[in-house]
């Protein structure tokens, strides 16, 4: 093909995503899992959010109070881990670094999708159903996960495409609407409810439903500019997308976050102050690092806590507070010392405390900071090289190796976690064993 032809070709997408990240992060190294019914359970184990097939078959929502599982457990032998983020995040990681060395162009969307441009590439692996193939063959040798691609001329249609693969067997965990005939993909559509498409959710389902749209062709055929008045410019993007017109583009950089949020529930009930200044500092700690990932600083920290609104027997409070900062920052420390002011200032006595976190807001480009009449460069500098020792560190050895001492060490708030597997990539001392 020669280069003129390469360079104007129409954008061609595709979305690899990993079936059933967690439960299948988890069978990666404990393959006696397959077949067995798997759910990961959310923070302090407390509803399913991921679930292997085998547990889809039961019924088990998305979202589903674990307690409420325990009889279909016992019956059907459903074996429940807790969240382990950190060989999930790591395992993102690979498949993102198989996929970076296969195409060029790629935009991690989530911690298991992304997307891809290859209408330059495609070619060069045969055509894009068999570039489908030999990126699902490589993810699977060096990663052990599955994964499907789903191939359309836009980023919604390559979503849609994804489903297909996933859903239908016939297509092998490849699918390229774009190589579809008209009529072959008007038969799909018709067979797929609208909920399905990307970023149609349950109410919009619920709205569109009394339009009589209730599947994919529907959406596609109904007049563009009624669902714009009606729904707004967002559903008019997603029907130009799915009629084959991008709409959304590529990107390439993630976008600064405007806010960065750190907050957990707590294992277990807390009663005291010096409890939950301690989670509050932990919270700051994890929210300064992605504040320093994104080369960012914060103007200000909102700092919350809660109790536990579903125990009505006890007594309810909540509480909030946004504390300005003298400077722009991205210190751990300075942020820390804002946050801990601001909880003294709400904290209240006699109650048991469930929850609390932090918001770092006003964030700008570190590069844009306005200097200041009482500005001290040295010890700017200073600071400088100490949260680039302390991030450099956490990168290697794990993030909270090195904190602030008013994050604690006892952590005896820390989130239930009774059922997590090793994180075996990671740790040391918790590598897999062969035997």
């Amino acid at each position: 093909m020669e280069p003129a032809q390469i360079a104007n070709k129409a954008a061609l997408f595709a979305l690899v995503d990993v079936n059933n990240f967690y439960v299948s992060c988890e069978r990666v190294f404990n393959p006696r899992l397959e077949g067995v019914p798997v759910v990961v359970l959310s923070n302090n184990d407390g509803c399913a959010v991921a679930r292997s097939n085998e547990v889809k078959a039961l019924g088990v929502r998305m979202g589903a109070p674990w307690f409420m599982l325990k009889d279909l457990q016992k019956k059907h032998g459903i074996v429940a881990y807790s969240s382990n983020y950190t060989l999930y995040g790591d395992m993102s990681n690979r498949v993102v670094s198989v996929l970076r060395d296969l195409v060029p162009d790629i935009e991690v969307y989530s911690i298991d999708e992304s997307f891809l441009r290859v209408e330059h590439t495609a070619h060069l692996y045969g055509g894009t159903v068999q570039m489908g193939h030999v990126i699902r063959r490589r993810i699977r040798r060096w990663t052990g996960l599955p994964v499907c691609v789903g191939i359309g001329e836009t980023k919604t249609l390559a979503k849609f495409a994804n489903h297909l693969a996933k859903k239908n067997a016939c297509f092998d965990g490849v699918c390229d609407v774009a190589a579809m005939s008209q009529g072959e993909l008007e038969q799909w559509m018709r067979g797929i409810a609208v909920s399905e498409v990307w970023g149609v959710g349950r109410r919009l389902t619920e709205r569109l439903a009394r339009w009589k749209v209730n599947t994919v062709h529907d959406l596609v055929t109904a007049d563009i500019k009624r669902l714009r008045a009606e729904f707004g410019v967002v559903l008019e993007r997603t029907v130009s997308e799915l009629r084959g017109v991008s709409c959304l583009a590529l990107e390439d950089v993630t976008p600064a976050k405007q806010q960065i949020m750190s907050s957990r529930s707590f294992g277990e009930l807390q009663h005291t102050l010096e409890q939950v200044s301690e989670a509050v500092a932990w919270h700051v700690h994890a929210a300064s690092e992605k504040l320093r990932a994104q080369r960012s600083t914060a103007g200000a920290i909102y700092v919350f806590i809660r109790t536990n609104p579903f125990r009505e027997r006890d007594s309810q409070y909540s509480g909030g507070l946004v504390v300005p900062l003298a400077d722009v920052s991205d210190d751990t420390r300075t942020l820390t010392a804002a946050a801990l002011h601001g909880l003294r200032r709400i904290y209240r006595d006699g109650y048991a405390y469930k929850k609390c976190g932090v918001m770092l807001m006003e964030l700008q480009d570190k590069r844009l900071r306005q200097e200041t009449l009482f500005d001290d460069p040295l010890a700017r500098a200073r600071s400088a090289r100490v949260m680039g020792a302390i991030d450099a560190v956490n990168r290697v050895w794990g993030r909270g190796t090195l904190r602030t001492a008013a994050a604690g060490v006892t952590q005896r708030w820390a989130m239930r976690s009774g059922n997590r597997s090793p994180r075996y990539t990671t740790h040391w001392n918790e590598l897999p064993v062969a035997r």
